[in-house]
């Protein structure tokens, strides 16, 4: 949204770009203006990217008004980058809002959990100005049972609800949409806090057929009524995709997939049966007959609670599947191989172990996108996946094109593996768990790896980098990271030269992420001139005085500066020697100003 109002020297050189010589024997009479915005209306009706109408929207006064005339689908990267009356104002025809709150590293239990990012004034402008609006996502935001009771009766026409990592809601809120929105077609609660309020929330769905199309509550932690759920699927003919959550279990599971074979996408919850111990006599459902008679299904979820004896029962749908998630599971390679060598497929895969990634480069040359997730250290000090893992990955997968990979073994060696062999990533993600650890083999910086990522992936959008780091990796990332939007960095760096490097060597950068590592004023103030184009700069556990976050308020007004700590941060001891000290730093660029919400602990400079 802040692009829209930002950069006139681009949309100058776009409507140079633009205008044409009139015919030299005489020019045309001039159209008038509002058979010109018609025109420009049904051709700006068939663009959908959001950045491509961001550009189009700078290239005159009437662009700008038509844009906003035909814009249907808004997305807020910040939630306090513009104010909600803003949002009314400019666009008058919203359907579709995408609204993001807290910053990444909130999944990090890096920031204060009352930090802000309410949907409250959100939903009250929309209810007045968008009647209409049919669909709402929220990622990071804090949510109350009255906002979502509010959005269940303000949009007669509601359809599609998605709240992922969203916090301060429970069960009777979910249960208010449930029962109001009688067009509901998508509810997805995806890795969220929901508070369980003893409320059967499923029995408020409306009686009668449904539209429902999309049911995910894989988060809820509390059980549910399952006679409820299965008359609810049965009255779903168009449900495409359910995830359960571990209150369902295998048997449980059985009966939904019976009642809705047209399922493209399953959440198990739940592998494991409610009479594996044993009730004498009874025989268990076949599994695999329900698998089979799901031919549409193409992406399986959740294995929360696994019984690995019951793991083969979706063989029949493995030759089918493009996505596969097992990182919730606990599951060793003599299970997860025989499985996975017969999904040719796979295009999106979690899973985890080196044996595990070598019989996915195996098999898998379909893959574009992985996974790896970081392991339970009790289990093993030393973690299952490591540069082995990585690189058979990168010679029998050269499709890839996004990986987050957490370990705490890593090698240049198979970092550079990757580079040459994956050059079409567009994200890469490496997060070495613990504190500037080297190449495990030969003990030297990972320098080399990261170079080569960014000297030979040129596609490369996203990147994270960790382990021991010098200033040479962030010198190679400002050479030749030049598309490279979000960067976060943990427990790397020698010296403000490298925070430098990347401020004035990466064009596009949009989001940076720093934690743990030595950056401090000097490298902060070098990207003065930068800070009014990015989305936002998030600094935590660095080397940051007041003084120099207060120059970067006073020197960009349209910049917020916000710093703060942990909630219980003692704030009147004026004798610490760290007095100065800015523990965390969150700088973002807002059309509005300061917020008015924020909270005693944080000071907005």
């Amino acid at each position: 949204m802040a692009e829209e109002e930002d950069l006139s020297e681009m949309a100058n050189d776009v409507e140079r770009h633009l205008k044409l010589d009139p015919p030299k024997p005489s020019p045309p009479p001039p159209c008038p203006s509002h058979v010109l915005e018609n025109v420009l209306e049904n051709v700006l009706k068939f663009l959908t990217s959001r950045r491509d109408r961001n550009a189009v929207s700078l290239v005159s006064r009437s662009w700008h008004h038509v844009e906003a005339q035909t814009r249907f689908e808004v997305f807020i990267g910040n939630c306090y980058s513009l104010s909600p009356a803003r949002l009314t104002r400019r666009f008058t025809r919203v359907r579709s809002l995408f609204l993001k709150g807290k910053p990444r590293f909130a999944d990090f239990n890096l920031m204060p959990p009352d930090w802000g990012a309410q949907f409250a004034p959100w939903v009250a402008a929309t209810a007045r100005a968008y009647p209409w609006l049919e669909k709402v996502s929220l990622k990071r935001m804090f949510v109350s049972d009255d906002d979502l009771a509010l959005l269940a009766v303000s949009f007669p026409g509601f359809k599609e609800l998605v709240l992922l990592c969203c916090e301060g809601f429970g069960t009777s809120g979910v249960a208010v949409v449930a029962n109001k929105c009688r067009q509901l077609k998508v509810l997805d609660l995806i890795e969220s806090e929901v508070t369980d309020d003893e409320v059967d929330w499923i029995s408020c769905f409306p009686e009668g057929e449904t539209h429902l199309e999309s049911l995910s509550f894989d988060c809820v932690e509390s059980p549910i009524n399952f006679k409820a759920l299965e008359g609810l699927v049965v009255r779903s003919p168009c449900l495409k995709k359910l995830r359960t959550n571990r209150f369902v279990s295998l048997e449980e599971l059985h009966t939904l997939m019976v009642r809705a074979p047209q399922l493209t996408s399953l959440g198990t919850g739940s592998f494991s049966s409610s009479t594996h111990d044993g009730a004498q006599g009874e025989q268990e459902p076949d599994y695999a007959s329900a698998f089979r008679a799901c031919r549409s299904l193409v992406c399986l979820s959740g294995f929360r609670e696994l019984t690995a004896e019951y793991l083969p029962a979706i063989s029949p749908v493995c030759a089918n599947l493009t996505s596969l998630n097992f990182s919730y599971a606990n599951i060793s390679p003599d299970v997860f191989k025989p499985i996975i060598r017969n999904c040719h497929n796979i295009r999106a895969l979690d899973s985890i172990c080196d044996e595990g990634l070598q019989a996915v480069a195996e098999t898998c040359k379909e893959l574009r996108e992985l996974r790896i997730f970081p392991f339970d250290p009790s289990e093993d000090s030393e973690g299952p996946v490591s540069g082995l893992g990585l690189q058979a990955i990168s010679e029998g997968c050269k499709k890839l094109e996004s990986i987050l990979y957490f370990c705490q073994r890593m090698t240049n060696v198979a970092v550079t593996a990757m580079s040459e062999n994956c050059p079409q990533l567009t994200v890469f993600r490496l997060c070495i768990m613990g504190r500037h650890r080297p190449d495990h083999v030969t003990g030297k910086p990972m320098d080399d790896g990261f170079g080569a990522i960014v000297k030979n992936c040129k596609k490369l959008t996203r990147l994270a980098v960790s382990g021991l780091l010098t200033d040479q990796a962030f010198s190679l990332i400002g050479e030749y990271g030049k598309l490279i939007r979000t960067l976060s960095v943990a427990f790397a760096g020698d010296s403000d030269m490298g925070l430098r490097y990347i401020l004035e060597g990466c064009p596009k950068l949009e989001k940076l992420e720093i934690r743990d590592s030595p950056f401090g004023d000097v490298g902060l103030r070098s990207g003065m001139h930068r800070y009014n184009d990015m989305r936002f700069v998030w600094m935590s556990s660095c080397r940051l005085s007041r003084g120099a976050c207060r120059d970067i308020a006073h020197t960009l007004p349209s910049v917020v500066v916000e710093a703060f700590g942990s909630d219980d941060d003692d704030d009147d001891d004026d004798e610490d020697d760290n007095a100065d000290y800015v523990e965390t730093l969150y700088m973002y660029r807002s059309l509005d100003g300061p917020r008015k919400d924020a909270p005693k602990f944080v000071t907005i400079l």
